[in-house]
């Protein structure tokens, strides 16, 4: 970590961000994070910037957490070398082989390294369609995935239904925000076992971890306020997952949900506060 100058630098900037904006940081079940050792962590994806709640949350175990992130970010003036100084890989969704190799081998430096596996924000705020990759990697490096579910951080700069111009939410900087990122026991994934089936179980597990903070107290919208950053089937007016589907950019080798709402096409069972809205 002493070599870490860059990120410790980015890791500084960000603490001194949140503080500005009085944003708190919890991170529940972080005794999971193996303090060293390789570790895949496979997270939920409710916000741009995910990856700085996710590595603040894990403080405790004093690991740089390595983001598997969109390539194009690697564009963006005087934000490329420092990404790379920090060890983060590229993904391009039309060619995964490469970040795949980046990824395998930061896990066998021994690295702790974060996956999004639904490759993108779920406009529903459920658990959308997850890659096969967190899946392929931990079995054929033995390494533990721990999942990972985020919320509060979709109210600070996150994905939205479009305006009539055609414009998504800006980021909304009110003070006091709380996240809570949740990290889950391990799991494992035998030599022989099928990639499908183990995502099913991610997808699964995720889900229960992601609406367990979602229905915390403080994470609750008021009963009289308009919620449309909150899951229509716990009684927000974040669209469902079916009237979602066109704004979802999802790759086709994805693996389809069995996990979430158990009602598809309805977001689950009409609540009170959406009924006849």
């Amino acid at each position: 970590m002493s070599r870490e100058h860059t990120y410790r630098a980015a890791v500084a900037l960000g603490r001194a961000g949140m503080r500005a904006l009085g944003m708190q940081v919890t991170g529940l079940g972080a005794e999971h994070v193996p303090t060293e050792g390789p570790v895949l962590l496979a997270a939920t994806h409710v916000s741009y910037p995910d990856f700085m709640f996710v590595q603040d949350a894990a403080r405790s175990s004093g690991r740089y957490i390595r983001f598997m992130t969109r390539h194009d970010v690697w564009q963006l003036p005087g934000v490329a070398r420092a990404m790379s100084a920090m060890r983060h890989v590229p993904v391009d969704r039309e060619a995964p082989a490469g970040a795949y190799v980046a990824a395998r081998r930061l896990l066998r430096d021994g690295e702790a390294v974060c996956a999004f596996p639904e490759a993108g924000i779920s406009y529903s705020y459920t658990v959308r369609s997850l890659m096969r990759g967190v899946a392929s990697l931990a079995r054929e490096t033995g390494v533990p995935v721990v999942p990972v579910a985020l919320w509060g951080a979709q109210r600070v700069y996150s994905v939205g239904v479009p305006d009539a111009r055609g414009r998504e939410p800006r980021p909304d900087l009110t003070r006091g925000r709380r996240i809570d990122v949740s990290f889950g026991p391990p799991l494992t994934i035998a030599p022989d076992e099928d990639l499908t089936s183990w995502t099913h179980r991610l997808g699964a597990v995720l889900t229960e971890q992601l609406e367990e903070l979602q229905q915390l107290a403080h994470h609750r919208p008021r009963p009289d306020e308009h919620a449309p950053w909150y899951p229509a089937h716990l009684g927000g007016h974040a669209p469902t997952r079916v009237e979602a589907a066109h704004l979802d950019v999802v790759p086709r080798a994805a693996v389809r949900p069995t996990w979430g709402p158990s009602q598809p096409g309805t977001g689950g069972a009409p609540p009170a506060s959406r009924a006849g809205s």
